[in-house]
């Protein structure tokens, strides 16, 4: 393979000083010169668009590199494989770009050490040859007038790279990744520019910044859910914490244990699209709370970018339709199948793939029904069914003809309907990030029962702080349990990368 120089140098490209590649077997140390690689190119970026927009320098392109982190073994010898992930397939040469390590500090240093403890000898951090795009060079919060760009004498993407979008997809946690001869093997499931465009989008998407997001995430699509959750939050700081160290809203507005009120941030006049909350702990092992709103497609959208930051549980809370009669409005549905219906996953997850319950999820998840509501065994019943969730694109799917959806869902034994639950089960099983599923029956269509006016205010208030409650202390739950346990070989394909 070409040297970064041998690649790109000519007379009309400048870059920042080469940096020689260096071994570490220590994770700490690799992580360090990952970050001062990163840092330096940046700044490398940064300072040159500066220049160019004052008219300081004669326009050129200038062009820097994202870190990389590489990783041989030659030997077929047996590594500890127990845990899902801290281990390759095979011998040979694996790597990947890096971005953000600052943001990234514990994850990398977590799944280096593994590799180390699984392979010794060393890793190596080295500059790659994929080029920052200008715009993921910027610090995150930074506003560029729109008359700066324009004021230039050439098109930006002269100048500087800008995001490629041909090469950032998701082929590697796809399984459809495809090696060239020669070239290293993944050896994490995102490329740093795939990192990149999700960090950007986060930040537009929920109006918080990604370093605030926890590794617990719970998904909801009724904003009655996130009043409960910011009042429950608000109290427990104001209490001093019980844990936590802060409560962050839109705006990245912060109210820290101990505090009435926020001591930073500034409320969007609006909020976005999904705004997202996070009740947060210094270790990220505290929870986020996302408003996904109606309907597979943000579900989708919202999943796909939270993934790069490699949670380590995803939970849906919200209303679903109760399909059967026996059921009651306010009845909790405890997903242990899913009919996919959504659509929007077709291309990356074909419907044929089974999306299998996870007992690390579905277990807590009881668990805290039974806390919560003081029942158990067979008492728990009465309010609570397990069994198949239909997840379906049209809103108004009771207006079709009996013959089409209704009779699918009858042969599929599903007892429950909405618009988010098996889209996002679907994709914390693409991304291998543990999912669940529990859900409210708020109506039931299919035997005319619909809630009035007077009644929907009563049932939302008397069931969403319930449930909102067991979803908390199902999260809870699971943060107590060891990682080893909660990240399943079962979400593993064939081949897969080391990086969780």
């Amino acid at each position: 393979m070409k040297n970064r120089i041998e690649q790109f140098i000519s007379l009309d490209i400048e870059l920042p000083p080469a940096i020689e590649p260096c071994r570490f077997d220590d994770a700490a140390k690799a992580v360090k010169a990952l970050q001062a690689i990163y840092a330096r190119n940046t700044e490398f970026l940064r300072n040159a668009f500066e220049a160019v927009a004052k008219g300081d320098v004669t326009p050129r392109r200038f062009r820097a590199f994202y870190p990389e982190l590489t990783l041989s073994t030659s030997s077929f010898a047996h590594v500890d494989t127990r845990l899902a992930y801290g281990h390759v397939s095979a011998p040979g040469d694996y790597s990947t770009t890096i971005t953000r390590p600052d943001l990234f500090e514990h994850y990398l240093k977590e799944q280096i050490t593994l590799l180390l403890r699984n392979y010794g000898g060393a890793i190596t951090v080295r500059e790659s040859t994929t080029p920052i795009p200008l715009h993921f060079a910027f610090i995150e919060g930074t506003h560029i007038e729109a008359s700066v760009v324009s004021g230039f004498s050439y098109p930006l993407r002269d100048l500087f790279d800008v995001p490629d979008l041909t090469s950032t997809d998701d082929k590697i946690v796809n399984g459809t990744f495809e090696t060239l001869a020669g070239e290293p093997l993944p050896l994490a499931p995102f490329t740093a520019q795939r990192v990149d465009y999700s960090l950007h989008r986060l930040s537009h998407y929920t109006a918080t910044s990604p370093k605030y997001f926890q590794n617990f995430v719970l998904f909801t699509n009724y904003q009655f859910y996130i009043d409960e959750f910011c009042n429950y939050a608000h109290e427990l700081m104001a209490q001093g914490g019980g844990g936590f160290t802060q409560f962050v809203e839109p705006g990245n507005v912060v109210t820290k244990a101990g505090e009435t009120a926020p001591s930073q941030g500034t409320a969007p006049v609006r909020l976005p699209q999904m705004p997202a909350y996070h009740l947060q702990k210094d270790d990220h092992s505290g929870i986020t709370m996302v408003n996904i709103g109606v309907g597979p497609s943000n579900a989708k959208t919202i999943t796909d970018h939270i993934a790069v930051l490699r949670p380590h549980a995803w939970v849906m809370l919200g209303h679903c339709a109760g399909l059967r009669n026996s059921q009651q409005l306010g009845d909790y549905v405890l997903a242990h199948g899913y009919v996919r219906e959504d659509h929007v996953l077709d291309d990356d997850l074909p419907v044929w793939v089974p999306i299998p319950a996870l007992a690390e999820i579905q277990v807590p998840l009881e668990e805290a029904v039974e806390e919560i509501t003081g029942l158990e065994d067979y008492e728990l019943k009465r309010i609570m069914r397990t069994g198949t969730v239909a997840t379906i694109d049209n809103r108004n799917w009771e207006l079709r003809d009996e013959r089409g959806p209704v009779q699918r869902l009858s042969q599929s034994r599903a007892i429950a309907l909405d618009m988010e639950s098996a889209t996002i089960a679907a994709n914390g099983f693409r991304f291998r990030v543990p999912y669940g599923t529990l859900l409210c029956v708020s109506d039931k269509p299919l035997h005319g029962e619909l809630k009035l006016p007077g009644m929907a205010t009563d049932f939302y208030q008397k069931q969403v702080a319930q449930h909102l409650q067991i979803g908390i202390r199902a999260m809870e739950k699971i943060a107590d349990m060891p990682m080893e346990r909660l990240h399943s070989r079962k979400l593993r394909s064939f081949f897969e990368t080391a990086f969780q």
